[in-house]
């Protein structure tokens, strides 16, 4: 039977350990903001105090800062006032251009001509070498040394230390200054931060009227440059100019007039000669062969057909029969040889005559050709030179009359307003947020105590831990000191204390219905748990069923138990135990209680001999004739092993957790070393419940006692 209890027993445990793992899986939104609500005043003492360091700096600590705006706007098309093109182009509407000006407004050079204008180095916003030092900086220049060493010096001259304090200043002013641009539109807006609100619209205004300058400075420079440039180009092109006209006039000078017309005339004429000259040389072809036909033909009739002339034609029948026309003929023939011979020669020289005068006249082409091409390309280049230097010289006019008509890219739309009220500190926001931080530190203490503090809160949860069922849950007895707590049992009898022992009392006498249990042990953890407490409240519960009971102190080393008593006889457990004192000597009852009590006594002898000897043995079986119920309150187990002695003389131990103090690894060990005397534990008391508290968890409506409808049932 008690076997079959105790597996089931361990079943409900193991159930409960699986309910909760299954419950650890899973984030409990109601668990999370009912801890929040149980920490709701620490929550809103952080709350409160956020506000009050938020107010503080809001309206005590921090400096006020007024912010200036001024607007500037880029244009970007811009009409010239004379037609003439500019040496600087103006600006274009793309985002590289915007985001290059910003950067423009925002550059060191800029911010350092707003700092040289309105001599910032002389205002300790901006210089921190003119600002008395605070007590945290001497302080840290007390202490770095110790903790850093010596800083090395560094020798510097004046020009780098004025410069070094030059571009200081110029950081802290580019720290108190930003240009941002309007959506959609080429509007800037150059907002200066400052605690002297006059000065945040000087040094807004005054970077906004710089960087119009600069723009206008950063043209100018280049009109003049590109003037100086220009005026140089001009010079040398001049010069390169007279220098092509004199090679043109020196070389028309020195050479003999030609022109294409006339170049076009000699070539005629050369082809002309070369013509005659083809037909002289054919002639002469024709008169070679006809002297050779000639001086080669002998007999006369040969000769009379190469001569073909009339006369010997005339002459040849006749020559074989008169001598006369014989000599004529040959005389005739000798003249006709020697003119053609001389018709010969003279062609000949014709010829002679005419390729030396085409020569003459190529020689005379070439020469006035290379003379045109040199006169050409002179003309050309004197021609290029002047074009050239016209342009130039055109262009520098041009860039001279601009240098006084330039005109910025941009023009300021508003000057900065001085402020009348300080844009920093924001106060309704500083306030909103510090009350926010408070509110987040608050619950993040919350929580963090939520979740370090790991000690039991309810019957359910210590009994899934230990693995032993709870007897009893005895809430905070509203008593001051120990002495009225019996007093308050007593007048109290319906309280819901009264009943929360009268519980107790039933599942201790019902944990063995065979064999009640007679002694009682009463031990907990460590000290402070109530388990002394809960001793003598079920000793008084035991006297309610018409017992005779006996409350016996173990503790002899602490000895608390007087606390509840007015007075206390001289012997007590001791004493009894040695054999100096009789049971009438030792046990007391006090009065109007009906309770006997043995009370402890200071001893030499240690604790732990003497509950192990048999003297302890022999008076508990003695005791027990004597009374119907005998209730032990022992040490603290963790601390001393006497609990553990002791428990070996009693029926029943009870083991006393306190609400929500004492931690599982606390109760564990305590169990653990019971566990190793193979001492059993019969039940567990949940003591010092706060009933406010419990409804704080969330217990109130699982643990009847404590929720609202108890109060209908019970009368503190």
């Amino acid at each position: 039977m008690h076997q079959d209890k105790g597996i089931s027993g361990a079943n409900a445990v193991e159930q409960n350990q699986a309910i909760h793992a299954r419950e650890d899986e899973v984030i409990d939104l109601g668990a999370l903001l009912a801890s929040l609500w149980r920490g709701k005043w620490i929550i809103a003492i952080f709350a409160v105090l956020g506000i009050l360091a938020g107010g503080y700096y809001a309206y005590v600590a921090a400096v006020p800062i007024y912010r200036a705006t001024s607007v500037v706007i880029l244009e970007t098309d811009q009409q010239s006032v004379v037609d003439i093109e500019s040496v600087v182009s103006g600006l274009s509407a793309d985002t590289v251009t915007i985001n290059s000006e910003i950067e423009v407004m925002k550059s060191r050079s800029l911010a350092g001509r707003v700092s040289d204008r309105l001599d910032l180095e002389q205002n300790p916003e901006f210089n921190r070498s003119l600002r008395e030092p605070s007590a945290f900086a001497l302080l840290k220049s007390k202490v770095r040394p110790f903790i850093l060493g010596e800083r090395p010096t560094v020798e510097r001259s004046d020009a780098e230390r004025a410069e070094r304090q030059r571009n200081r200043v110029i950081d802290a002013l580019l720290e108190r200054v930003s240009v941002s641009n309007v959506a959609n539109s080429l509007v800037f807006r150059i907002q200066a931060s400052s605690e002297d609100p006059a000065v945040a619209a000087a040094i807004a205004d005054m970077l906004a009227e710089l960087y119009i300058l600069n723009q206008l400075e950063v043209k100018f420079e280049a009109t003049q440059k590109a003037t100086s440039w220009l005026t140089g180009r001009v010079a040398e092109l001049r010069v390169e100019l007279e220098a092509a006209e004199a090679r043109l006039a020196e070389f028309s000078a020195n050479t003999e007039l030609v022109s294409a017309v006339s170049l076009r005339a000699m070539e005629r004429q050369l082809k002309e000669l070369r013509d005659r000259i083809s037909l002289s040389e054919e002639t002469t072809t024709t008169q070679e062969a006809r002297l050779e036909r000639l001086v080669a033909a002998v007999a006369r009739e040969a000769q009379a057909a190469a001569a073909d002339d009339a006369q010997l034609l005339r002459f040849l029948p006749q020559v074989s029969g008169d001598a006369t026309i014989a000599d004529a003929f040959d005389t005739r023939f000798a003249q006709l040889v020697e003119r053609a011979r001389l018709d010969l020669n003279r062609s000949t020289q014709q010829i002679t005559t005419l390729r030396q005068s085409a020569a003459d006249l190529a020689a005379r082409i070439e020469s006035q050709s290379a003379d045109l091409i040199a006169l050409q390309q002179l003309q050309r280049e004197a021609e290029a030179s002047r074009a050239l230097y016209e342009y130039f010289l055109g262009r520098l006019k041009e860039t001279s009359a601009q240098e006084g008509i330039q005109q910025a890219d941009s023009r300021i739309l508003s000057n900065a307003v001085i402020p009348q009220l300080p844009s920093e500190p924001r106060k309704t926001r500083i306030l909103a947020l510090s009350a926010l931080l408070g509110l987040v530190l608050g619950a993040s203490l919350v929580l963090l105590r939520e979740a370090r503090n790991r000690s039991f809160r309810g019957s359910a949860e210590l009994e899934a831990a230990t693995g032993l069922s709870v007897l009893g849950q005895i809430p905070r007895i509203p008593v001051r000191s120990r002495a009225k707590l019996l007093e308050y049992l007593r007048t109290k009898p319906t309280s819901s204390t009264a009943e929360a022992f009268r519980n107790l009392r039933t599942s201790v006498l019902l944990s063995n219905v065979d064999a009640p249990p007679k002694v009682i042990l009463s031990t907990s953890s460590i000290p402070g748990e109530g388990k002394t407490t809960n001793a003598l409240a079920l000793a008084q519960n035991l006297l309610g069923m018409g017992k005779k009971v006996l409350l016996v102190e173990g503790d002899i080393r602490r000895r608390t138990l007087h606390q509840y008593f007015d007075a206390s006889p001289g012997k007590g457990l001791v004493s009894l135990i040695a054999g100096e004192a009789t049971k009438e000597q030792a046990i007391c009852e006090p009065e109007g209680m009906g309770l006997h009590v043995l009370m402890g006594e200071k001893t030499n002898v240690n604790a732990a001999d003497l509950f192990s000897s048999n003297k302890f043995r022999d008076l508990i079986d003695d005791l027990r004739a004597d009374f119907d119920a005998i209730v032990i309150d022992t040490p603290p187990v963790l601390i001393v092993p006497d609990a553990r002695i002791i428990s070996q003389q009693a029926d029943a131990v009870l083991f006393t957790v306190k609400w929500d103090s004492t931690s599982p690894d606390q109760v564990l060990e305590a169990l653990r070393l019971f566990r190793q005397g193979d001492q059993k534990i019969t039940g567990l008391i949940l003591s010092q419940i706060n009933p406010r508290g419990m409804r704080r968890y969330g217990y109130g409506g699982r643990y009847g006692a404590y929720g609202g409808y108890g109060s209908k049932y019970y009368a503190n």
